[in-house]
């Protein structure tokens, strides 16, 4: 498995997610009908500078051995991220009546991200060798 094509594509993803909520959470709360007050705003951002800050951690570490002892921390974060967030997107889509065909598409994405840092978690990675 190519590690630092799975690691771009998350950083990409994640990054776009934490630029949205980060710099247009008003927009983002009205979408969501979440209301838009003072503490969702904050929260909203909060949630955005988090996603920002996995999808950094991502971009930075594309070019280690994730599986690695160096990598598997790194592997680990993700793993959990994308697991409890595939779970959590699945238990909502039972109730959801709004905007559900996105929250479909989203919860695709986790669920792949999902299963990739799991095949990646479970296999020994393997280095690139120069011939």
């Amino acid at each position: 498995m190519n590690t630092k094509i799975l690691m771009m594509i998350t950083a990409l993803f994640l990054g776009l997610i934490g630029v949205t909520l980060a710099f247009m959470p008003q927009e983002v709360a009205v979408f969501l009908n979440m209301g838009s007050d003072q503490y969702t705003e904050l929260a909203t951002q909060l949630l955005g500078a988090l996603y920002l800050g996995f999808a950094m951690l991502n971009w930075m570490a594309k070019d280690n051995l994730m599986g690695g002892i160096y990598g598997k921390p790194v592997a680990m974060g993700n793993l959990m991220h994308f697991v409890v967030g595939a779970f959590a997107l699945l238990k909502m889509l039972s109730t959801i009546t709004m905007h559900w065909e996105y929250m479909v598409g989203f919860t695709v994405l986790y669920i792949v991200f999902a299963l990739s840092f799991i095949f990646l978690f479970v296999n020994h990675p393997k280095e690139k060798t120069e011939n």
